[in-house]
C-alpha cells in the first residue's frame, strides 16, 4: 500500500481537488438558487441535468479518450468545469444554468473516467483492493471538505464560485504532471436492458430506485435546506452527514453482506433508510433530528449501492459482471435524473417535507421488493457469492469495472485457499 501511494499520491490528491470543486458546485447552487429566488422546481430541473450530462459523459468520453488520449481530454474537460463554474453567478438564470449543469456533468464524468483508469494503473493485483478503499476515502473527504469551504465567504458573490473552479484547475497539474504512464484504455459494451432485468430483477430495479436516492441526496438537500431557512453552516452540516454515515457504516455493512442472504440485508438495510427518512419528514424542523436523519439515510443508501452490484454478480459469470455493471450503472443514470425533478415537483407541491417523502418511499419500496423477490426465488449459498467491493454513486464506469475485477480476483483466492 506504501508503494501505491508514492506513486499514485499525484492522482490522489488531484482527485480529492476535483472532489472538492464538485461537492462545492451542488451545494453552492442550491444555496445561490435560493437567493436569486428560482422555484423548488426550476432547482430540481438545474440539479437533475447534472446526473443527464454525467450519463452522457459515460457513454461518449471512451470514445474520445481513444481519439485523443487521456492527457488532452483530461484537460479539455477540466477547463470547461472551471469556465462553467465562473459562468454560473454572472449568468443567474435557470435555463443557463440546466445548461451548465449538463455541460459540467459531462466533463466531470470525463475526468473522473481519466482519473480512475491511471489509479487503476499504478494498482497492482496485491493492492487493488486496497487502492479501491483509499480512493473511496478521498472521495468522502473531498465532499465533506467541499462543505467546510462553503463557510468561508458571502454565497450571493462570486467568492464561492471562484474557489472550486480555481481547485478544478489546480487539479490538473499533480495529475499531468504524475510519473503514471499513460494506461491502455477499453471498456465493455453494457449488457442488454432486458437480459440484466431478467439475470437480476432486483439489481435492476434496485439500481434504478438508488438513483433518484442519491440524486436527491446530492443535488436537492441544500436545495432542502434553504428552503426551511437553514443558515450555509446548517445546510453545510446537513449535507456532509450524509457522507459521513455513508463513510462510518460501509465497512460494516460490506462485511455482514459476504456472510448473509444479500437481499435480507438489502432489505434490512432500505427499511432502515426508508424509516430514518420518515423521521425527517415528521419532524422537518428540527434541525438535530434532521442530521440523524440525513447520518442514517447516507449510511444506508450509500452501501446499498455496492450491495446491489455484488448481488447482481453472484448470479453472472465472470466475463459478464463487466457488462452488467454497465447496464446497472446506465439504469443508475436514469433514475438520477428523473429523482431530483420528481422531489422538486413534491417539494413545491407538498411543502419542503417532500424532500423526506420521497426518500422514505424509494427507500421502503426497494426493502418491499427484495421482501418480495426472497418468495420468488432461493438465494445462492453463500460460499458461491461474490466478494462485495465498496464503490461510490460518484464513481464512473472504470472505477465500477474495477472493482468487479477485484471481487472477482478475491472470490478465486478464496476457492484457492487451502480447506483447513
Amino acid at each position: 500500500m506504501i508503494d501505491f501511494i508514492k506513486h499514485a499520491w499525484a492522482l490522489l490528491l488531484g482527485v480529492l481537488l476535483l472532489m472538492v470543486g464538485n461537492g462545492m458546485q451542488g451545494t453552492l447552487l442550491g444555496v445561490r438558487g435560493q437567493i436569486e429566488g428560482f422555484s423548488t422546481f426550476e432547482m430540481s430541473l438545474v440539479m437533475s441535468a447534472y446526473f443527464l450530462g454525467f450519463l452522457g459523459g459515460s457513454r461518449m468520453t471512451p470514445n474520445m479518450i481513444r481519439r485523443v488520449g487521456h492527457v488532452r481530454v483530461f484537460a479539455a474537460l477540466a477547463s470547461g468545469i472551471s469556465a462553467v463554474l465562473i459562468l454560473y453567478p454572472a449568468i443567474a438564470h435557470p435555463a443557463m444554468w440546466v445548461l451548465g449543469r449538463v455541460a459540467i456533468g459531462f466533463c466531470f464524468c470525463g475526468v473522473y473516467v481519466t482519473a480512475e483508469s491511471w489509479l487503476n494503473n499504478a494498482a497492482s493485483n496485491e493492492n487493488r483492493g486496497q487502492a479501491l478503499s483509499l480512493y473511496m476515502i478521498v472521495q468522502m473527504v473531498g465532499i465533506v471538505v467541499a462543505q467546510a469551504l462553503l463557510l468561508v465567504a458571502d454565497p450571493s458573490g462570486y467568492e464561492l464560485f471562484v474557489i472550486p473552479s480555481i481547485l478544478v484547475s489546480i487539479s490538473v497539474a499533480p495529475i499531468l504532471l504524475s510519473v503514471s504512464p499513460t494506461p491502455a484504455f477499453d471498456t465493455t459494451k453494457p449488457m442488454n436492458l432486458r437480459k440484466l432485468i431478467q439475470t437480476s430483477p432486483l439489481g435492476a430495479v434496485g439500481m434504478f430506485l438508488m438513483g433518484g436516492v442519491f440524486a436527491a441526496q446530492f443535488g436537492m438537500s441544500a436545495v432542502f435546506g434553504a428552503s426551511v431557512g437553514m443558515t450555509v453552516k446548517q445546510i453545510a452540516i446537513f449535507v456532509a452527514t450524509f457522507y459521513v454515515g455513508a463513510t462510518v457504516l460501509q465497512y460494516p455493512l460490506g462485511w455482514l453482506s459476504d456472510r448473509m442472504d444479500r437481499r435480507v440485508l438489502v432489505m434490512i438495510v432500505a427499511l432502515i433508510g426508508g424509516g430514518s427518512a420518515l423521521v425527517g419528514a415528521a419532524f422537518w424542523d428540527v434541525y438535530y433530528l434532521l442530521l440523524f436523519a440525513a447520518f442514517v439515510i447516507g449510511g444506508m443508501s450509500n452501501p446499498l449501492y455496492s450491495l446491489l452490484i455484488a448481488h447482481t454478480n453472484d448470479f453472472l459469470e465472470y466475463e459478464d459482471m463487466a457488462a452488467a455493471s454497465g447496464g446497472l450503472l446506465f439504469i443508475n443514470g436514469l433514475g438520477a435524473i428523473l429523482g431530483p425533478i420528481a422531489t422538486g415537483w413534491i417539494m413545491e407541491t407538498f411543502g419542503p417535507q417532500g424532500f423526506f417523502a420521497v426518500l422514505a418511499f424509494l427507500l421502503v419500496a426497494l426493502g418491499s421488493y427484495a421482501g418480495w423477490r426472497m418468495t420468488r426465488r432461493a438465494a445462492p449459498s453463500v460460499e458461491d457469492t461474490q466478494s462485495y467491493t465498496p464503490v461510490m454513486p460518484q464513481a464512473s464506469p472504470v472505477a465500477v469495472e474495477v472493482a468487479q475485477e477485484h471481487a472477482f480476483e478475491t472470490a478465486q483466492e478464496e476457492e484457492d485457499m487451502p480447506k483447513t
